[in-house]
């Protein structure tokens, strides 16, 4: 299923970025469904990969409207190429507050977590000189975490909201952290 689910992400993304973001939430995600849903990790991480499927098709700077089709195009998306389930579905739906679907199930709390956490965890490798993974620790994520001008588009409440699930930030930076390492040739940091 992931090699169906990768080739639907270079299908539909076409920005390098985007389609980075998308495996390194499949990373966090995996890890945390290895943690808290082990028998359904593998859908955690199709949600994590998925997840923005629809991201290159909706034009939010131009037209603030469209971030409330965030997730539901991405559905739309999955359906019409007869991939996913209902699981799956939710969680990418629940990922966007914009389109007011509601999280309710531990893989919507956690991928709401783990969609910022990415981004914010590569602003900090970015401003290394080596811009690397490997040079990041833990304690810088919770210090910048408090440095509100630093990487200001990443919802630090939504990161913030993993602890509903028992899991200290400390630890989500951690295990998000070694996630990412883990493909960092994939993800080129």
């Amino acid at each position: 299923m992931r090699e169906q689910a990768v080739g639907l992400v270079n299908k539909y993304l076409k920005s390098e970025h985007l389609i980075k973001h998308s495996y390194a939430v499949e990373a966090v995600m995996k890890a945390l469904g290895n943690k808290l849903e082990p028998e359904k990790s593998d859908d955690w991480a199709l949600a994590g990969l998925l997840h923005d499927l629809d991201s290159d098709m909706l034009d939010y700077k131009n037209n603030p409207e469209e971030s409330k089709l965030h997730g539901i195009k991405t559905i739309e998306l999955l359906k019409n190429e007869g991939f996913g389930n209902d699981y799956i579905y939710q969680a990418i739906k629940a990922h966007n507050e914009d389109n007011g679907t509601k999280r309710i199930s531990t893989i919507d709390k956690a991928i709401y977590a783990a969609d910022p956490i990415t981004g914010f965890i590569t602003a900090i490798a970015l401003v290394y000189p080596d811009k690397k993974l490997s040079s990041v620790k833990v304690k810088s994520i919770t210090k910048r975490m408090k440095e509100l001008k630093f990487a200001a588009g990443a919802n630090r409440d939504a990161m913030r909201s993993i602890e509903e699930l028992g899991i200290p930030f400390a630890e989500f930076a951690q295990l998000s952290l070694e996630a990412m390492q883990g493909i960092s040739d994939e993800l080129g940091l």
